[in-house]
């Protein structure tokens, strides 16, 4: 049975160079031409069909749009919207736990919610322009809660007594700390210090990587959908329900999103109009009415974000550390979306100096919110990467078009409001979905490496458990055991690291990767590593360029290694 497997996995080029008949250079949308029907012998008899492992498939196949095949304009337009509408969760809800403990009010909070969205749009159509060129929506990070929290918490900012002096100071000490640690990702992402990271992954190490890049946002999940129940759970029902309604053309699965915030916000119209939640508890009223946001009524008609918008930046030593430790993790999720969105748009994995050029824009995209006056830095969307897999749709003009949207209604602020409004237990029900295509990606991966090797299956199953186990025990700490005698800004360095689900899953599979699983060439054959070899030099796949090179011949003058 072995010898068979052996036999069959050599058929499929498995070890070398795996089938990718599904893409090929014609951007890998297409469907798998090899035939797996009955053999017949020279007489025209057939044979009993034998069963047959699942081919390994370089790119993913049953994509419809890949990254270079747009789909019809106005097709492209509803799915651009969709993309559009997920960005507003993690836009929304960043200002709205930072903001009030800065001292602001509505119109404060509305005014960073126009900005983030602004320097979002701008980010989001840069990057897929000279970034890494994937499918990927650029938003403000959550992991920058734990600094930026320090910040607010300064004695120097909490002493002053009037509200908005204090906001204006304390956002101000964020922008310096913004646009230090946006130095730091340029320089590791323009200089090649992160490609020359990257490049030492393998297979074997992505897998447990990209998997906690969905999984380890499992808090904006269910338990963001649970302070709702009564609005989040139908729109979770809904959001399932969709995949089954069968029309000639995927319409209920391509936009479910929008049929799914559409129905679940007018019945959290309907409640709140029926005076429901009158009598409830004022954290219930927050999640559940949709009145409460208080955006409308505070975004202006028309607001265009300018330089410095709060007054110059200020700049302190451990703020900035304590950002810089932020940055890094946030590029960790940042490369780990790169691979989903790369699987999820049939291309091929991405090589490791286009995630570095990547990474450098992301440092520009932390520089324009430290200048413009956002309220934190900026990485990949892993729900926007989720929504990939849902549409089929892994176009790049899409995701253009969803940042002409952001940048659009970040302008117009009555308009984006309005939007800006929905419960933020509908979109958790879409992260409960979305998130878990992210993660399945990475689990994807597992088809390249030898799942009956025990190293395989120690670093697996190690790096699974403790990047659970790790985050779980500093998240006790940060919230319960911190001590006072060592700086906050080492705390919030420690923390914010070993906080992050995917970095420690990350680390440990990199560690346990290379110390123990390249002795020799059946260990790296087993690791998937001699397959992934060729995707580690830009020019060592002539698909690279198809999918990854830079517009105007801008290669030329920047080569990607």
């Amino acid at each position: 049975m072995q010898k068979m497997a052996q036999d069959d996995a050599a058929s499929n080029n498995a070890s070398g160079a795996p089938d990718n008949s599904a893409g090929g250079v014609g951007g890998g949308c297409g469907t798998n031409k090899n035939a797996s029907g009955p053999n017949k012998n020279a007489s025209g008899a057939k044979k009993v069909e034998e069963v047959q492992p699942h081919a390994v498939q370089e790119q993913l196949p049953g994509v419809q749009y890949c990254i270079k095949s747009p789909p019809p304009w106005r097709e492209a337009l509803l799915l651009g919207f969709q993309h559009y509408l997920l960005t507003l969760g993690m836009t929304v809800l960043i200002p709205t736990i930072l903001v009030p403990q800065m001292g602001g009010g509505d119109a404060e909070k509305a005014r960073v919610i126009q900005t983030l969205l602004l320097v979002s749009g701008i980010s989001t159509f840069l990057q897929s322009l000279f970034g890494t060129r994937l499918p990927i929506v650029v938003v403000g990070s959550y992991t920058y809660i734990v600094p930026i929290i320090s910040i607010i918490q300064a004695s120097r900012y909490t002493s002053y007594t009037d509200p908005y002096e204090r906001f204006t100071q304390t956002i101000r000490g964020i922008q310096g700390a913004l646009i230090t640690t946006a130095c730091f990702q340029m320089a590791i992402g323009f200089f090649g210090f992160w490609r020359n990271a990257v490049r030492f992954l393998s297979p074997l190490c992505v897998a447990p990587y990209v998997t906690f890049t969905g999984l380890g946002l499992y808090r904006l999940g269910f338990p963001m959908l649970a302070k709702c129940v009564e609005v989040g759970l139908p729109a979770l029902i809904i959001f399932y329900l969709n995949r089954y309604i069968a029309t000639k053309k995927p319409i209920y699965d391509r936009f479910s999103v929008l049929f799914t915030v559409s129905s679940a916000w007018l019945f959290a119209l309907f409640l709140t109009s029926c005076t429901v939640y009158n009598h409830k508890p004022e954290s219930t009223q927050n999640s559940c009415r949709t009145d409460r946001a208080g955006l409308i009524s505070a975004s202006p008609w028309v607001y265009f974000p300018r330089f410095f918008q709060w007054g110059p930046p200020t700049f302190n030593a451990g703020e900035a550390f304590a950002m810089v430790a932020a940055s890094l993790v946030s590029l960790f999720e940042y490369t780990g979306t790169c691979y989903a969105a790369a699987r999820y748009g049939s291309a091929t994995p991405v090589p490791p100096s286009v995630i570095s050029r990547g990474a450098g824009w992301v440092g520009v995209s932390a520089l324009l919110n430290g200048v413009f006056g956002s309220i934190t830095g900026c990485t990949a969307s892993v729900e926007n990467a989720g929504l990939l897999a849902l549409t089929k749709a892994g176009s790049r003009r899409v995701i253009q078009i969803s940042s002409g949207f952001m940048i659009f209604f970040s302008i117009f602020g009555k308009l984006g409001a309005i939007f800006a409004s929905v419960p933020m237990p509908i979109i958790a029900a879409l992260y409960c979905v979305l998130f878990g295509y992210v993660s399945s990606a990475g689990l994807g991966f597992l088809q390249f490496c030898n799942l009956n090797n025990f190293k395989t299956k120690f670093v697996l199953g190690f790096s699974f458990f403790l990047g659970i186990s790790i985050p779980q025990y500093f998240s006790e700490y940060y919230n319960v055991k911190q001590h006072h005698e060592v700086p906050r800004w080492f705390n919030d360095v420690v923390t914010v690291i070993f906080m992050s689900h995917t970095t420690v899953a990350a680390l440990v599979a990199f560690i346990l990767d290379v110390t123990l699983s390249r002795e020799d060439d059946a260990a790296r054959k087993d690791i998937g590593l001699q397959w992934w070899e060729r995707f580690s030099l830009y020019s060592a796949d002539v698909k690279n360029d198809e999918f990854y090179s830079l517009p105007c011949r801008l290669n030329k003058l920047f080569p990607p290694i």
